[in-house]
């Protein structure tokens, strides 16, 4: 079994920096030097010495990723965090290096715990999902020298941080002229929190939506949720009452609440009123639920991999990455076949 980076190098036939740039996925090495090296590696199970290979690289070969939100909010979802975090592990593995997750701290302590992130050493780079856009961790990252990525369009100094997002303005404006199509007239918006970049683009996509069918915003049509089951129910009884004939819930959590709200209030889906949702989680098809699918584990190795692109010299930034979204079609939407134009799941 190789001892050292020298007992590589030696049965591979080239030098230790050859070596050392294939361990680091350094380029200016050969696809054929590449492969022999990795090989003999493989072959001799070789592992790095992590300390030795930090005072080299000046790499820990480890990203942190920071929801900062509190433990009660973030798996009060069982869907989306774990999702995008399985596309976060998944690619992090893939490349080499090692996942720190941060969680956010009450209000109070969590300037410090910022702080501390942000001095931290054993992070090369830090990927940050969900910050509202008050949120100070940002500014913090913005004056240290640590590279980092948000997942979602940052409310502020977007030309200077490196994002991946969905392009939820086009996403909304789907689900908003879908419901146009099918003849609705008086469709009401369930948004997510205002705080946070998607929400305030998918509102934005379904105002577009109605300009463009040359319909009215009515600002009684237009709901503000929190991303969670009892904001939606809450938003949906106000909606109904108000007189809409379709909802678009930004998320399928709060779509959930409309489904409660409804049956409360003997208001039949999709008869009396239609309902899209958006995220496409594995709870949708059940129900069954029209909705806005977005790509959620790739969003998160998109991140991820744009984050190490940055730490390796891969790329420079800033760099703004929208993915697309697609129109689920399922019952709660009331389109039949004569309707049916997108794909049917």
């Amino acid at each position: 079994m190789a001892q050292n980076i020298e007992d590589i190098a030696r049965a591979a036939g080239v030098s230790r920096s050859t070596v050392s740039r294939v361990l680091n996925g350094e380029q200016y090495v050969s696809a054929t030097t590449r492969e022999r090296v990795m090989a003999i590696i493989e072959r001799e199970n070789y592992t790095p010495n992590a300390a030795a290979r930090a005072l080299v690289t000046q790499r820990t070969q480890a990203i942190g990723v920071m929801i900062p939100h509190d433990l009660a909010t973030v798996f009060d979802n069982p869907w989306y965090f774990p999702t995008l975090l399985q596309g976060v592990n998944d690619r992090t593995t893939d490349r080499g290096y090692a996942m720190l997750l941060w969680m956010g701290k009450s209000e109070n302590a969590e300037d410090l715990l910022y702080r501390r992130v942000t001095a931290n050493r054993l992070m090369d780079g830090m990927l940050v999902a969900s910050a509202t856009g008050d949120n100070p961790l940002i500014p913090h990252l913005l004056e240290s020298d640590m590279p980092f990525v948000t997942v979602e369009r940052p409310a502020t100094h977007g030309d200077r941080i490196n994002y991946v997002t969905l392009d939820n303005i086009e996403g909304a404006r789907t689900a908003t002229s879908h419901f146009v199509r099918l003849g609705r007239r008086r469709i009401g918006i369930i948004t997510g929190a205002l705080n946070n970049m998607d929400g305030v683009d998918r509102l934005v996509g379904y105002k577009q939506a109605l300009i463009q069918a040359g319909l009215p915003i009515e600002p009684r049509l237009i709901a503000e949720g929190n991303w969670d089951t009892p904001s939606g129910y809450l938003a949906a009884k106000s909606l109904i009452q108000n007189g809409a004939d379709a909802i678009f819930a930004c998320n399928d959590i709060m779509a959930l609440g409309v489904f409660e709200a409804a049956a409360e209030m003997g208001v039949n889906i999709p008869h009396d009123i239609a309902l899209i949702g958006f995220d496409d989680l594995p709870l949708s098809a059940p129900v069954p639920l029209t909705t806005i699918r977005q790509p959620l584990r790739h969003k998160g190795a998109a991140a991820i991999d744009l984050l190490l692109d940055l730490i390796e010299g891969r790329t420079v930034g800033p760099q703004h990455i929208f993915l697309p979204t697609q129109l689920v079609i399922r019952q709660s939407c009331g389109a039949n076949k004569r309707h049916l134009s997108q794909q049917t799941v």
